[in-house]
């Protein structure tokens, strides 16, 4: 079987394979296990790979590789359309050589690939919508166009669109699926972990404003000046590290909340594994594994209720569900802070539900899917 992936994920040439972004491309190489050879049509960058970068697995892969595009000001909309018949053709000349074509969606590159797909409706394809398909959220345009164009099943033929929650009136070609970081010998006996002391708190996800970070540094330190014995750890970067760093120093805060960057899978499992709680009060998400991964080891969830989230955390009975304004997140913390006894049924009910599904799970699913 030859695949084809068409993403917007940026690919590093690294040896003889390629590396991206980690978290995708340990899905990606499940897909692969089952393949015989691969091309990948996606944007190229160089350097040296990062700490959340990996290699692709695989000894036959290709790299077609693309220019990027944006649309986020009048310049890069205009350089962006001159692209366009280039970022066609290859897709398009992919699409032939493919014997299963499978999308990453929502991008721009996404976009174009599910325009391409129409004209290819005998041919097997996938889409992993890794966004939020919640049919009533606001969302982009663009977003919008791609669940229609995928949802039609007229344009849109002998396809599985793999998109993340339960959703009513959805077209037959949808699949509710889910993702996986730790396998099934990874699962560890159920401990209750003592609420009576120090409370640890682990913010996971990457430091920019659609992940709210600031909101939950502020809620951990609106809980700390209320006499509550408490700690936030960071992991991830991005563009607001030195707005947070700033806030930390200000207010007096380095003793409670430490910013630990990027960090590697073994450590991010320690300190989930070793936490109390997750926040992560993010304005959209899809399937956020932050979330599945911490509930991993009975850490409770503390989520903004979006997307597949309330369904995940079983409307509160596995995690507690906040809305992205301070005093109210923290008067729902508080609440629940105040019962031990219900802190540790959700943090058993988490642990249950999150650990239906591991990578062994996962792969079999991929598999029918092949």
């Amino acid at each position: 079987m030859n695949f084809l992936i068409i993403s917007h994920v940026e690919h590093k040439p690294n040896g003889n394979t390629f590396a991206a972004y980690s978290p995708y491309v340990r899905e990606m190489n499940i897909w692969l296990k089952y393949v015989d050879s691969v091309i990948v049509i996606a944007p190229k960058v160089t350097g040296i790979p990062t700490e959340i970068e990996m290699n692709y697995q695989h000894d036959n892969i290709n790299l077609n590789h693309i220019p990027s595009i944006e649309f986020t000001t009048l310049k890069k909309g205009f350089l962006s359309l001159l692209k366009l018949p280039v970022l066609v053709f290859v897709i398009f000349k992919g699409c032939i050589e493919a014997d299963h074509i499978h999308l990453r969606c929502p991008g721009n590159i996404g976009l174009l690939g599910c325009l391409v797909q129409v004209f290819f409706p005998k041919k097997v394809k996938t889409v992993k919508y890794a966004g939020n398909w919640d049919p009533k959220a606001k969302q982009p345009l663009s977003y919008k166009f791609q669940k229609w164009i995928l949802s039609n099943t007229f344009l849109t033929r002998n396809i599985t669109v793999l998109v993340y929650g339960n959703w009513k009136k959805q077209t037959k070609n949808i699949k509710s699926f889910f993702t996986a970081t730790y396998k099934r010998n990874e699962i560890e006996a159920f401990k209750k972990k003592d609420y009576s002391n120090g409370l640890k708190f682990v913010f996971l996800g990457s430091l920019v404003e659609g992940k709210r970070p600031l909101l939950a540094i502020k809620i951990v330190e609106a809980l700390y000046r209320k006499g509550k014995n408490i700690s936030l750890d960071v992991y991830g970067d991005g563009e607001l590290k030195e707005t947070l760093k700033e806030y930390i120093k200000t207010n007096d805060l380095e003793n409670r909340i430490t910013l630990f960057g990027n960090k590697d899978k073994a450590i991010v499992k320690k300190a989930l594994r070793e936490s109390h709680f997750l926040i992560l009060p993010s304005k959209s998400e899809g399937w956020p594994k932050a979330i599945a991964e911490a509930m991993f080891f009975g850490t409770i969830p503390i989520a903004s209720s979006i997307s597949c989230v309330p369904n995940m955390l079983d409307y509160g009975k596995r995690g507690i569900l906040i809305k992205p304004i301070l005093e109210d997140a923290i008067n729902n913390i508080e609440e629940c802070l105040g019962d031990n006894e219900k802190l540790h049924e959700m943090s058993k009910l988490a642990a249950q539900w999150s650990q239906n599904y591991t990578l062994d799970v996962f792969e079999n699913e991929i598999k029918k899917l092949l």
